[in-house]
């Protein structure tokens, strides 16, 4: 660049008084303007003239040929834009040596954000200067932005009672006589949580191979007494060793081999007191219906004639839900009752009104968090008493995160953008709701385990009404019996899960798949792991086994989304209880929005009603 300045300067007739002082002022002008050595001379000439700087640069035999070859420039730039004073401006700022103002601007560019606002503004001052009027700051247009379908019912449970829930939103805002119409709930939500472990601060992944050891043996003997206790079957036996006739067993279903399971390659691993953890061959051929996984703990009968493989007539997954399996709770019999007695119509019936969403909460696109807003938004008109906000929160599969391109740590972003918006829910809402947050592994400002303790939130800074449990946690509203967990375990069993003739067919699959759940009493019952859930087994025991059946089973997933009454069935196929199963699916997916679920329960499911709605 600085040669080719030279050459111009030697075309054009100039003089170089003091070479290096304006070589340097013309390099920074043309590198900031991206002008060629011909434009930098030519300009430079037409404004040296105004400032008296004709005896110095520019020698008089050249005056007409410059004076043409300026026109020509200034024409050209008359052209690319408008607004020439501010050209001459910068022209005179080099030539006058204040130019560390434009080196500074080279060298720290503006984020996006900055430009953006700097575009806005400068949009809005040229408008106000032809206008003469004033007019509100520009929104960014996003894709969920604007969509124009909004709130859109998909899926209803028990439509006959009437869920009002709102199937289009108008753009329009709320005007005063509707916020004074507002109606409060009814009654405040009396909220209880039954368990959330582990406790924040807790130490992780320190498991050992013993943890993982007394955790699946704990399974499997749990289990084998459960069905001892009911009375209908006697003690298992070892599998391994040969019989001609009939035996009971209770193990877990192993893989042979690497991979996913396979039912020639499938195994059945008993526990140490019963056959000291050896494993012998499951023949499935005989069976007309079964659905299995790695990890399920099931009762076996059949025959093992060789003593390698045992030939099943009949697999149990369901265990006798009404004998007592916990020899730490003795009084987990009646407790159980006491669930069935909860489903019986009474004076004083269980009911509350709740708004399930899980995240991620914000489009891929942006950190505007526009899918929250309009939940809030919506929730504010329908008033539930429970909103159960599940996570990620702050996801780190994000492309601005995982960029990063935010200027904010994660915790401010946490608290500014969710908490903050969440305190104002609540202090528009008054005393009467409540605020559940759940942790996700996904969760870019939180603990990266599972089980996963709950968020911090100082009762000091955020209101009371805002609570966060583990992951996984259970809680009861207005003694409703609600149980979540945000790890994707419907899909992680749908990769892993080998069926024959299921129950209900294919339609019936991810229900059958949310039975998993509730027949093995565990958050979690696949194992091994998958590749990419931080499963530690020394906090398992105490956060993913739970003992009772939950009214409401909240299982958020990628999967398509569902809200069915599962029936629970015992070793007998009887049902027993029931229970409302959910996957809300996601608030935002991509640069769209994605689903919630609204719930209505009313004393027991068949007489609840819920539905999914697209935000």
């Amino acid at each position: 660049m600085e040669e080719e300045i030279k050459k111009e300067f030697t075309k054009g007739g100039f003089t170089l008084d003091d070479e290096e002082e304006i070589l340097q002022k013309c390099l920074t002008f043309c590198i900031q303007y991206k002008l060629s050595a011909s434009d930098i001379v030519a300009n430079w000439d037409l404004y040296s003239i105004n400032r008296g700087l004709d005896s110095t640069v520019r020698s008089s035999h050249m005056g007409p040929f410059l004076e043409q070859l300026q026109n020509e420039q200034v024409d050209k730039v008359k052209e690319k834009a408008s607004g020439l004073h501010l050209y001459s401006n910068d022209v005179s700022m080099i030539l006058n040596g204040n130019y560390g103002e434009t080196e500074a601007i080279l060298d720290t560019p503006p984020d996006k954000h900055t430009l953006s606002l700097q575009k806005s503004s400068d949009s809005a001052q040229r408008t106000n200067s032809i206008k003469l009027t004033s007019a509100k700051p520009l929104e960014p247009v996003t894709p969920f932005g604007s969509r124009k379908n909004k709130f859109i019912v998909q899926l209803t449970l028990n439509e006959h009672l009437d869920m009002q829930t709102i199937k289009t939103e108008d753009d329009k805002e709320n005007s005063e006589d509707e916020i004074i119409r507002r109606v409060q709930p009814s009654k405040e939500c009396s909220l209880i949580v039954d368990r959330s472990q582990p406790e924040p601060g807790c130490r992780f992944m320190y498991d050992r191979i013993e943890d993982k050891f007394n955790f699946l043996e704990n399974c499997i003997t749990k289990r084998a007494t459960a069905y001892v206790s009911s009375g209908r079957y006697d003690e298992p036996v070892d599998p391994s060793v040969a019989s001609q006739e009939s035996i009971f067993a209770v193990g877990m279903i192993c893989c042979e081999e690497e991979g996913r399971l396979k039912e020639k390659a499938t195994l059945l691993q008993s526990s140490v007191e019963h056959s000291g953890g050896q494993r012998v061959r499951l023949d499935l051929q005989k069976l007309n219906q079964y659905s299995i996984f790695p990890g399920q703990v099931v009762a076996v009968e059949g025959r093992n004639p060789s003593g390698h493989c045992v030939i099943a007539s009949k697999i149990i997954s369901y265990p006798p839900l009404s004998a007592a399996t916990d020899e730490e709770h003795p009084s987990k019999k009646q407790a159980l009752g006491r669930d069935l007695q909860l489903r019986e119509p009474s004076l004083d019936t269980p009911e509350v009104s709740l708004i399930v969403a899980a995240g991620p909460f914000t489009t891929s696109d942006n950190l505007l968090f526009q899918p929250l807003n309009d939940l809030l938004a919506y929730a504010q008109r329908k008033q539930p008493q429970l909103l159960v906000l599940l996570g990620p929160f702050i996801d780190s599969d994000h492309p601005e995160l995982k960029k990063g391109i935010i200027n904010q740590t994660f915790d401010e972003l946490f608290r500014i953008e969710i908490l903050g918006k969440l305190q104002d829910y609540v202090d528009y809402m008054g005393s009467t709701v409540r605020v559940i947050l759940m942790p996700s592994i996904r969760d870019a400002n939180h603990d990266y385990v599972f089980p996963q303790p709950a968020f911090e939130i100082h009762p000091a800074d955020f209101s009371y009404q805002i609570k966060s449990i583990s992951n996984p946690g259970m809680f009861s509203a207005n003694r409703v019996k609600v149980a979540c967990c945000t790890v994707d375990i419907l899909k992680h069993l749908s990769a892993e899960e080998i069926c024959r003739n299921p129950q209900g067919g294919s339609k019936q699959r991810l229900t059958n798949l949310a039975k998993h759940v509730l027949s093995q009493q565990s958050f979690y019952p696949l194992y091994p792991p998958s590749e990419d859930v931080p499963l530690d087994f020394s906090l398992a025991s105490k956060a993913l086994l739970f003992s009772s059946i939950p009214d409401i089973l909240i299982l958020p997933s990628d999967l398509a989304h569902f809200v069915k009454v599962v029936g629970v069935e015992d070793a007998d196929g009887e049902e027993q209880v029931k229970c409302i199963c959910v996957n809300p699916g996601r608030l935002a997916r991509g640069e769209g929005g994605g689903f919630f679920v609204e719930i209505n329960y009313r004393g027991d499911p068949d007489s609840s009603s819920a539905s999914i709605i697209r935000i």
